[in-house]
């Protein structure tokens, strides 16, 4: 696991800025760095900057890496998991290595298949190649999104580009901006839902996609997709034995590595399958001082079951407020999750021991495993109704102003294009626009994010559009930023064996009712974990990661860190304070429960104190 920062174009003292690129980002390659500046003139100047956590062919794989005339440049993020049969396949074709790096297969890949290098790889990965002989520069990012990739144009003209913005900040023609378009979505979604970021002209190249940048033109191309519309005819007992036999190849295939290998586990089951599949030497494991927000004795009983160590730590409020503007720094962008927070604890205490973890996300997204998919008994009965009584009821409601069981009609028409965004919902979005000033109530609504995903699952069942709705949005833009972020603050390698487009492959052919059957989420996968695991692990309800935030901000002391925030010049520029001040007091009186709201504006205006003031 690594980081990149490279940019375009001359400007003075090149070689200078960047290894100050590179510095910003030696949290994610402690171990070594490297460059490449090249090119004399804007046309064909290049200038590459890497950060090296060594993983795999510990002596031989530093970049940037060169083909053998050096020609060709690459610098690459991640883990390429099939790069073995690659590389086989390569050396058929004429190709020489001189390292067992995945890194080169890219590298010869990109000489032997050009743009399509990307549809062959499996795993999660960034990268760029400069080929000199053409001045063109060749970038793509794995299939979920799992690593990241950032680019921006300066007024020059100049293409900046890396693993992380922060980087960007050392370049001399980047100056950093507020977007004001991403505050009012972000208040609704908890995230950076756009392609934009919240610095103002940096974008996010979107998963499963490829580019390529000559004579200063970008193209950009989605070489993968998710595809709902092919069944199985296996058994449901079939389908279990398939996912098990495939979590496991899977499992084998994230482990490979020449540095020590652990495993995060929670309580639930998608964690505690891949540990128990995996069986490391240690697993880790944070909860919070408040019993319904600690699942770290199940963690410890299952560690105990399978004869591998656990260590685990709790956290506190301090160490979680104290700890809070350097989260948000690493993240790059506001991201309102509380979960961020035990997650940065954990890679933290992971680090310790370890260079590389597995962890379980994905399996929520892949095997419908949120409450949101599935439907309450009050909805069951409701939907056994006729659909044109429930479409036109639904209809009705949507016209007509808010009044008790308003939500309930317009879900019942099993229609999600109408309410669902994803598996987080802060500011309803009449109130995100409400608080904030009138310069930051023009960013997109709701359904122009939403929208143009929906119009691709034309034909599915409500389960799928809800699932590639939360594949394509909730997942990179939450889940999988939050997990590279916080991972690699503390120089930690992060797998997601569930995130596997072979995994995918086999997932997205299963029947709505071999994942939701009237009993639980996720079915089939608790099925196939059942194998490896106990019953009450295989079959215990979803928490998440839940944090104590709703009593925190109760406490005088943490109440007054929101207050202080809110009450400050930049909240002046973004909200309407006399709304935020009472959203905290109304909250701390018992009235209402606006934790998530407090959360959310806390975050941004946390992270606005990093980057912009």
């Amino acid at each position: 696991m690594c980081g990149f920062a490279g940019f375009t174009g001359i400007i003075d003292r090149r070689e200078t800025v960047i290894r100050k690129m590179a510095d910003r980002i030696i949290h994610r390659g402690p171990d070594s760095d490297g460059y490449h500046v090249g090119g004399g003139s804007d046309h064909d100047a290049i200038a590459l900057g890497f950060r090296r956590l060594s993983i795999i062919d510990l002596a031989a794989g530093s970049q940037p890496m060169y083909n053998e005339d050096g020609s060709v440049v690459i610098v690459y993020n991640g883990e390429v998991y099939n790069f073995m049969e690659l590389r086989d396949e390569l050396i058929a074709k004429g190709h020489v290595f001189r390292t067992r790096c995945d890194s080169e297969v890219i590298l010869h890949g990109f000489e032997e298949w050009g743009e399509k290098t990307a549809e062959k790889l499996r795993g999660m990965f960034a990268f760029v190649v400069w080929d000199t002989k053409t001045n063109t520069l060749y970038g793509a990012r794995d299939p979920f999104g799992i690593k990241p990739f950032y680019y921006t144009f300066t007024d020059r003209g100049h293409f900046i580009f890396g693993s992380e913005i922060k980087s960007f900040l050392e370049h001399p023609e980047f100056k950093p901006r507020v977007n004001e378009n991403a505050l009012r979505p972000y208040l609704t979604f908890q995230y950076s839902a756009t392609e934009e970021t919240f610095f103002k002209g940096v974008y996010k190249l979107p998963p499963a996609h490829w580019f390529t940048l000559k004579d200063g033109k970008l193209e950009k191309t989605r070489y993968w997709d998710i595809d709902f519309t092919k069944k199985t005819s296996l058994s449901y007992d079939e389908a279990a034995e398939q996912i098990d036999r495939r979590v496991h190849e899977s499992v084998q295939a994230h482990r490979i590595s020449d540095v020590k290998v652990g495993s995060f586990l929670s309580g639930g089951v998608d964690s505690s399958y891949i540990t128990a599949v995996l069986m490391p030497n240690d697993t880790f494991s944070v909860g919070f001082n408040f019993e319904k927000f600690d699942e770290t004795s199940e963690a410890k009983e299952l560690s105990e079951r399978l004869g591998v160590a656990n260590f685990l730590k709790h956290i506190t409020a301090d160490e979680c407020f104290d700890a809070f503007p350097k989260i948000q720094y690493h993240m790059d962008e506001p991201q309102s999750n509380p979960s961020s927070v035990p997650l940065y604890f954990l890679a933290q205490l992971a680090r310790e021991h370890v260079t590389v973890v597995l962890s379980g996300e994905g399996a929520d997204e892949i095997y419908a495993g949120y409450e949101w998919y599935d439907l309450d008994p009050a909805m069951r009965r409701y939907r056994k109704l006729p659909g044109f009584l429930r479409r036109g009821a639904a209809g009705f409601a949507s016209k007509m102003p808010y009044f008790k069981g308003h939500d309930f009609l317009i879900k019942g028409a099993g229609i999600p294009e109408n309410w669902f965004i994803g598996q987080a919902l802060v500011f309803p979005e009449d109130e995100a626009v409400s608080i904030l000033r009138d310069k930051y109530r023009k960013g997109p609504a709701v359904g122009d994010i939403t929208g143009p995903i929906y119009e691709k699952t034309k034909g599915l069942s409500e389960l799928e559009k809800k699932q590639y709705l939360d594949l394509n949005l909730w997942l990179p833009g939450d889940i999988l930023l939050k997990a590279d972020k916080m991972s690699m603050a503390h120089s930690l390698e992060l797998r997601v064996p569930y995130l596997d487009k072979v995994v995918m492959r086999e997932a997205e052919e299963l029947p709505a009712g071999y994942k939701i059957d009237g009993h639980d989420t996720k079915a089939v996968l608790r099925t196939a974990a059942n194998k490896t695991l106990p019953d009450a692990w295989a079959h215990r309800p979803k928490k998440g990661f839940p944090v104590p935030i709703r009593q925190w901000f109760m406490e005088d002391k943490y109440y007054g860190y929101a207050k202080e925030a809110f009450t400050s010049d930049a909240a002046a520029e973004y909200f309407d304070q006399t709304a935020l001040i009472k959203l905290l007091d109304d909250h701390r009186s018992g009235a209402v429960r606006n934790q998530r709201k407090i959360w959310t504006a806390y975050t941004f205006l946390t992270w606005h104190k990093q980057f912009m003031e």
